[in-house]
């Protein structure tokens, strides 16, 4: 008998162990995420643990403006000093890469994340968790002797099984994984991908109530909304095109050393003064997207025009508050803002549509639901992993999918042809 069949076994089940430890890690990151967010937002807000409310649900404008003032001197202080004092945090593809993440300077850099949403800042909190998860999954496999490729695999997993825990979508944190941090959906990546997934969502509900994200009503096929997402899926290919492109700029703009102390406290108490009329461009971008996708029109009359006009505005706005909080200095995510500036541009433009072909029933929860998917699809470049997280956080069924898919083509091509110019021009 050869050396491998006698090794073989035990490599089988060193991986096995070793991939469900990374989801257990995963679903670690995620409930820990989750009780920081809990804590900071009944200290701010007095809410109860458990549920989904934030920073956008808190009934006083004043309240909701002193959480942001005292968000941004807090994070202010706490980023400038971890960039001052601490190891230069490696960010999750890097990590994947196979770059170590300093132990002290990850955790801090994702709790300051956490303390600035629980506070109403306009980003969303999905890169905490992943950053957690990769961070722990690089000091299980480095105990486990695996190889560089298994190594960059589970490293992957693991990050994204944190944002699969978080927010309970093991399917779009699977996919996550594969499509967008390793880039290669095979049955080396996806199986592990899959496994570490679940294990993280399971583990994480032993902590975190199973709740639907997103409380919306039930969406239906219609031949006006498969029309509606031919022609909408590029206009919002553009739009997430030119939100990447701005949220990119000023990053690279965000202020350095000492000037970082008097840019996000002026940023983020200038959110903090338009929250108090619009508390629904606070916090992950949750209250945005249960709006647009709740919102209701008279499609007979132009008395319609008033609450998808409302959409418009709110989209604009949210596009605002994110792309100069992300230039502040501040650090987090964009996949449930672009959720939200997604759900709000297709509200508006599927109302302004309905005045022209009526759809069954007056509510925009479908075309919202087209926007958020064909935005994210855009902003991500992973047209797979943003439809599915839409449905996950939703819950919607199969009539969806059919114009859903449609305006994620067209959003996507749209992408993908702009940057195919812009590689040309380069060369």
């Amino acid at each position: 008998m050869s050396h491998t069949a006698h090794t073989t076994p035990a490599w089988v089940m060193k991986l096995v162990v070793v991939t469900g430890l990374v989801g257990v890690a995963g679903g670690i990151a995620g409930i820990a995420v989750w009780l920081a967010l809990q804590l900071i937002q009944f200290v701010a807000f007095g809410y109860p643990f458990g549920g989904h409310l934030e920073a956008a649900d808190a009934p006083s404008g004043l309240n909701r403006f002193l959480a942001l003032v005292a968000a941004g001197v807090l994070t202010g202080v706490a980023w400038w000093a971890i960039r001052r004092w601490g190891r230069p945090v490696v960010s999750v593809p890097a990590a994947v890469g196979g770059k170590r993440m300093p132990s002290l300077a990850t955790v801090g850099n994702a709790g300051i994340q956490i303390l600035a949403v629980g506070l109403g800042a306009s980003i969303g909190k999905e890169v905490a968790p992943r950053e957690i998860g990769a961070w722990l999954s690089q000091l299980i496999t480095a105990r486990a002797g695996l190889t560089k490729r298994e190594t960059k695999i589970l490293v992957a997993c693991g990050a994204a099984a944190g944002l699969a825990a978080v927010y309970d979508v093991p399917l779009g944190g699977a996919l996550f994984a594969v499509e967008v941090l390793l880039g290669e959906l095979t049955f080396a990546t996806a199986l592990p991908a899959f496994a570490t997934s679940a294990i993280a969502a399971f583990v994480a509900r032993l902590a975190i109530p199973d709740e639907v994200l997103y409380h919306v009503p039930t969406t239906h096929l219609t031949p006006s909304l498969l029309v509606w997402a031919v022609i909408v899926g590029p206009v919002l290919g553009f739009a997430g095109v030119g939100f990447v492109k701005l949220t990119n700029r000023l990053q690279g703009l965000a202020p350095k050393g000492w000037h970082l102390l008097v840019m996000l406290p002026l940023v983020f108490a200038m959110v903090g003064l338009i929250a108090i009329p619009f508390p629904e461009i606070l916090g992950n971008g949750r209250a945005l997207g249960l709006d647009a996708m709740n919102t209701s029109m008279n499609s007979a009359t132009m008395l319609g025009m008033a609450p998808i006009v409302g959409l418009l505005v709110l989209g604009i706005i949210r596009t605002i508050t994110t792309s100069a909080t992300i230039g502040a200095g501040a650090v987090g995510g964009t996949l449930t803002p672009s959720i939200a500036i997604g759900s709000a541009f297709g509200g508006f433009l599927g109302g302004a549509w309905m005045l022209m072909w009526p759809a069954d029933g007056p509510n925009l929860v479908s075309f919202a639901f087209i926007g958020a998917a064909a935005f994210l699809a855009t902003t991500m470049r992973a047209p797979f992993t943003a439809l599915v997280l839409v449905v996950e956080f939703t819950q919607q069924g199969t009539d969806i999918l059919i114009p859903s898919l449609l305006a994620v083509s067209g959003s996507v091509a749209v992408g993908y042809v702009l940057a195919r110019r812009r590689s040309a021009q380069m060369t």
